[in-house]
């Protein structure tokens, strides 16, 4: 809960700060990769970094947190933590790196005093210090959680037994542990993070979503190679991962984590709708549905801009035909094939089942447009979940 007194002073404060978050990220990170290089070397994403979408993620969440805050003092926005507490377990995140964070955090914002002018005051500093150590010591205790659940923080190694090229640019590897040790379960929607050694010795880390069925002693994800141009560079760790990882080499692999995951029972219609990549963990649902024999309506969504750059096509088809009520519509934007659609995601002909709980995944254009559309036809907002790859999570919060 945010004090009173705390409150009024970040609401009025809200404007000054919020429109000079982008120089205090920049201040911030610049101070904490000098501090401490190795976080940028091999926890921090540095393609993300040289575009700046990281400090576009650090602002969205601080701006984010505050303003649910000061419009509701009395609660806090547990859905965004448990967001960013599933992806700082999957890095493996610590509870000193918090206190890291704060002091150069901090250090940013009184560097830049000069140009809030009257905005920063002892107040104002102790108010955004309350609102930290809250979004702070709150995410702590959900990662403290989530550790628990998984019974470790630490990476295990992983020998890739398979790998299998599904499109030109994407590949899957299936993997099993090194030690010849049990599998745990994980649930249909969740990502592991892959920690690779890349050729100049930074060991970057990245999320993928496991795309095989849940319950097999064997974790499969599929990567996208990122080619760079105008929205940034190419992809460090996919294309590490397509150029140099084959059968017989380890991997880094965190316990699975995530928290869009299927709950529904077998009376829930269902609508799973992805875009390119996002298509990953909604193959893991349909596999668990197939396997639980789901038997409402599952009403199966996908655009992408051929059938050949559709990844897991073959299983996206079958695990939908062995479902007892599935449909499935798929656009393409070229080289169409018969029964599917030419164009964007569309839903306006799409049955959409009274009750039904929606799945998204893909890019935040993508998904808002899906999002408005399922809510014009009376899906309850709260029975659409989604997940957003990259830095950008909290943007999709509305």
């Amino acid at each position: 809960m945010l004090s009173e007194q705390s409150a009024a002073t970040v609401r009025a404060t809200l404007p000054a700060v919020g429109a000079a978050i982008g120089e205090i990220t920049e201040r911030f990170y610049a101070g904490l990769f000098a501090a401490h290089p190795a976080l940028l070397r091999d926890v921090f994403n540095r393609g993300n970094q040289a575009a700046g979408t990281q400090r576009q993620a650090l602002a969205g969440s601080i701006a984010a947190f505050a303003t649910h805050l000061v419009d509701h003092p009395d609660q806090r926005p547990d859905a965004m933590l448990a967001r960013i507490a599933h992806k700082h377990a999957s890095l493996g995140v610590t509870p000193e790196q918090y206190a890291v964070v704060h002091e150069h955090l901090f250090a940013a914002i009184a560097a830049i005093a000069a140009v809030l002018g009257a905005a920063v005051t002892p107040e104002v500093a102790a108010a955004w210090d309350e609102v930290y150590w809250l979004m702070a010591n709150a995410l702590v205790a959900v990662e403290k959680r989530l550790y628990e659940e998984s019974g470790s923080r630490e990476r295990r190694l992983w020998e890739v037994v398979e790998r299998v090229t599904e499109t030109a640019d994407v590949a899957s590897f299936r993997l099993r542990p090194a030690d010849g040790g049990p599998v745990a379960g994980f649930r249909a929607g969740q990502y592991v993070s892959v920690r690779v050694e890349l050729a100049d010795g930074a060991r970057q880390i990245r999320q993928y979503s496991l795309s095989g069925a849940p319950g097999s002693g064997i974790r499969q994800f599929s990567v996208k190679r990122v080619r760079g141009g105008d929205a940034g560079p190419d992809g460090e760790v996919s294309n590490h991962l397509h150029a140099r990882v084959r059968e017989g080499d380890l991997l880094e692999l965190s316990e699975p984590y995530g928290d869009l995951v299927l709950d529904v029972d077998d009376t829930t219609p269902l609508l799973l709708a992805s875009a390119g990549i996002g298509v990953t963990p909604m193959i893991a649902m349909l596999a668990q549905l197939a396997e639980d024999g789901h038997g409402a309506p599952v009403t199966v969504v996908h655009g992408d801009r051929s059938p050949a750059d559709h990844a897991l096509l073959d299983d996206h088809e079958a695990y939908a035909g062995k479902l007892a009520d599935a449909t499935t519509w798929f656009w393409y934007e070229r080289d169409v094939p018969a029964g599917a659609h030419r164009g964007l995601v569309d839903l306006t002909a799409v049955p959409v089942a009274p009750g039904t709980r929606a799945y998204l995944c893909g890019p935040l254009p993508f998904m808002r447009t899906v999002r408005t559309q399922l809510i014009e036809r009376g899906v309850a907002p709260a029975d659409i979940h989604y997940e957003v790859f990259g830095p950008d999570l909290w943007l999709a919060k509305s």
